[in-house]
């Protein structure tokens, strides 16, 4: 029954699916996961290729190319196994299929390795991942209105991640934090983005690392009173996150929204009632002049 329900739930979503996957970066992506395939396959070109079979058929895979693209199978499942968007899922199959062509292209012809290299090395100088576009309601900071921002209204609780566009993790992370925007946004519950990638003081002056190694980025900060009251993931004394899954279920429980929501739109009504309040005495003072 789930096989069945998965089944239907990505021919529901197939034409979204189709038109994601079109964009060049995927489109290239794809091509290069399935290179060392094609090559072995190709006709005219496979039969001059080198191969360990028995039978000299070199236009199939020897043993130890089917033993490098099995175990390719058991380290992408392993990876996925933590994934939570589909771009995480695409993501991990062609990093480690790319990761594998690499080898096997080695394997095969050291010419056609370096030259494989050499194309790995140029897309991902080049060709970047397409950035969410999708709806939302966050407020984008630089280095000189994010502390303004968070100090304009002590009333109103900010949720701000600092993230970084070359990396995967805060990519994926977008459309999820979009939705939570969308969601729970009002008054007194605001979100917000800057890009720490781009303002390095900002990273500084909150302590969020951008080196690769310490894993701080995508990094969500709960701001209220223009202080910050928590952040996820936490960071230990070596300045390492701590391992923390980014998904829409940890977001909602561990910065409690749900009750940071009742209480913005209790504010949003006492807020709405002091307007009144307000509009009505000032036609009976000017009366009374």
């Amino acid at each position: 029954m789930a096989l069945i329900t998965g089944l239907f739930t990505f021919l529901y979503h197939l034409p979204q699916i189709y038109k994601w996957l079109l964009k060049p970066y995927y489109v290239v992506s794809f091509l290069m996961t399935v290179a060392f395939v094609l090559v072995r396959k190709a006709p005219g070109l496979c039969e001059h290729l080198a191969s360990d079979r028995e039978d000299g058929n070199s236009c199939d895979f020897d043993w130890r190319e089917m033993e490098i693209l099995m175990f390719l199978s058991a380290i992408v499942m392993m990876k996925n196994r933590r994934a939570i968007t589909l771009e995480q899922h695409v993501g991990n199959l062609f990093l480690f299929s790319k990761v594998a062509n690499v080898i096997l292209f080695f394997r095969l012809d050291i010419r056609l390795g370096i030259l494989y290299l050499a194309l790995c090395v140029a897309f991902v100088m080049t060709c970047k991942p397409p950035l969410y576009m999708g709806p939302e309601y966050i407020k984008y900071f630089s280095d000189k209105t994010i502390d303004d921002e968070l100090q304009r209204d002590s009333r109103v609780t900010w949720i701000v991640e600092f993230y970084a566009n070359w990396s995967s993790d805060c990519q994926s992370f977008a459309s999820i934090f979009a939705d939570l925007s969308l969601k729970y946004n009002c008054t007194g519950l605001r979100f917000g983005k800057v890009d720490i990638g781009r303002y390095g003081d900002v990273s500084q002056r909150y302590k969020v690392s951008t080196s690769p190694l310490a894993k701080q980025l995508p990094s969500v900060l709960l701001f209220q009173g223009g202080r910050e009251v928590m952040r996820r993931p936490m960071v230990d004394n070596k300045g390492r996150a701590v391992s923390w899954t980014f998904n829409d279920e940890n977001i909602i429980r561990e910065f409690n929204l749900n009750e940071l929501f009742e209480k913005s739109k209790k504010l949003n009504k006492s807020r709405g009632l002091k307007e009144e309040q307000q509009n009505e005495q000032t036609p009976e003072s000017k009366k009374d002049q």
